[in-house]
């Protein structure tokens, strides 16, 4: 079986390219055109295309051979200068097309838990809009929503973390930091998305998936400081202000460790049942606080 892997080079991507190859699959990564040096994952044999998801003959061109598409690309990650039209949006219908094109007997994509095509979030409506046209692209499809993801070089203990260190001895916590999450181990996601390969039960299927624990927002820093042998005060703040802020640190302060879109993810809970993967997947998901060890380098 050939596997087409976008965002092959994101902190996902490179889990699961691991995994595949480990399994014995052979993967395909597809690498948008840039100057800068891929970030392959490393000591993993794959092909490699490069291709932009804007370009769909070279989508099919990329797809030659392939049987199924792991589709996890995104640009939320690069906050205000994120281009959710053109990649996340525009890059699933094209690419949904080319796969129709090209026989792929099925597309797998990466979403979140949450999307809606009528949130007032952006990237919640982005990434349902995707969902939407690979639903309706003619190729079988499985959906995972899945529960905020963390692991080492994250966009989440790592981010946050981060910021703790440097935070002038307070943080802000929006609404309090009573908002519910449900982290979820990279390991044990992409194990999942592995596991409906040889499943046919979830074709055609939208998979909500999660840890096996509730935390709030104040919770997981509390669990980070911890970890991170860090103190700052806990400041609750009201989420419009600390929206303002954020948006005039992001325009001068291009990599800050948090984006404007966190915020939005942070502004209801973010959960699905605690057995959603021992129930679907016969996995027990790690602990929260069993694999945060990379943190305290």
């Amino acid at each position: 079986m050939m596997i087409l892997v976008t965002g092959g080079t994101g902190f996902v991507g490179r889990a699961l390219a691991r995994q595949l190859v480990a399994n014995g699959e052979s993967v395909r990564i597809l690498l948008r055109p840039s100057p800068l040096s891929p970030n392959l994952p490393r000591g993993v044999s794959v092909e490699v295309v490069v291709c932009s998801l804007s370009d769909e003959r070279g989508l099919q061109a990329a797809m030659k051979g392939v049987n199924v598409v792991y589709h996890l690309a995104g640009s939320e990650r690069r906050g205000t200068r994120a281009d959710l039209l053109g990649v996340d949006v525009n890059g699933a219908r094209t690419l949904a097309r080319a796969a129709m094109q090209a026989g792929v007997e099925r597309v797998i994509y990466l979403s979140h838990l949450g999307a809606d095509r009528f949130s007032a979030y952006p990237v919640l409506k982005a990434k349902a809009i995707a969902e939407n046209y690979l639903m309706h692209s003619g190729v079988g499809y499985t959906i995972f929503r899945s529960a905020i993801i963390y692991g080492e070089n994250d966009q989440f203990s790592t981010m946050f973390a981060r910021l703790l260190k440097l935070s002038p001895g307070l943080f802000l916590l929006p609404g309090g930091g009573n908002t519910l999450l449900q982290p979820i181990w990279v390991e044990d996601l992409v194990t999942c998305m592995i596991y409906a390969l040889d499943d046919a039960e979830t074709v055609g299927q939208i998979i909500s998936v999660g840890g096996t624990e509730y935390f709030s927002f104040r919770q997981i820093i509390e669990i980070l400081m911890e970890v991170t042998a860090t103190r700052r005060r806990l400041v609750s703040i009201q989420p419009a202000y600390l929206r303002m802020i954020t948006l005039l640190i992001e325009q001068f302060i291009p990599r800050f460790p948090v984006s404007i879109f966190w915020l939005d993810y942070l502004a209801a809970d973010r959960t699905t049942a605690l057995d959603s993967v021992p129930r679907l997947f016969g996995l027990m998901p790690a602990r929260f606080q069993h694999h945060l060890g990379y943190l305290r380098s």
